[in-house]
């Protein structure tokens, strides 16, 4: 079943999906981490072991697919630093395309949030991640 949600996924214009079992519990097409820092933010990653639909698997997004307790994560693209992370954490990952490392869209060097999640626990990177998003608003 969870073939079928993915399919749906990548030919949807939704960014993130996240399913509890076969019900979806939220989605959004905002860009970047954005969707996951939202979902996080609302308090619903209480330990229960969803599914992430991510249309971009990098190493921030496996940091915070953690904190939100998934169980497994979908993506057309992923680095290998997520490979690592998801791997160590027991996340099952299912990613059509693994490169080195998420780039910006550019081209030109590494993802800003691939930059920020070097080196940092799922805790470390949200609240790093928090703050570059507050000094912002």
């Amino acid at each position: 079943m969870s073939e079928d949600l993915y399919k749906d996924f990548i030919t949807s214009d939704d960014t993130l999906r996240i399913y509890d079992g076969e019900t979806l519990i939220f989605s959004s097409r905002k860009d970047r981490l954005l969707p996951l820092m939202e979902y996080i933010a609302a308090g619903e990653s209480g330990g229960r072991g969803v599914t992430v639909y991510d249309k971009v698997m990098g190493n921030g997004a496996a940091l915070l697919a953690i904190k939100l307790h998934a169980r497994e994560v979908y993506s057309p693209l992923g680095s290998e630093l997520a490979v690592k992370t998801l791997k160590k954490n027991g996340i099952d990952y299912h990613l059509d395309k693994i490169v080195p490392h998420i780039k910006r869209p550019d081209g030109r060097g590494l993802c800003p949030m691939e930059e920020l999640s070097i080196g940092k626990d799922p805790e470390e990177f949200y609240r790093a991640l928090k703050a570059r998003i507050e000094s912002y608003e």
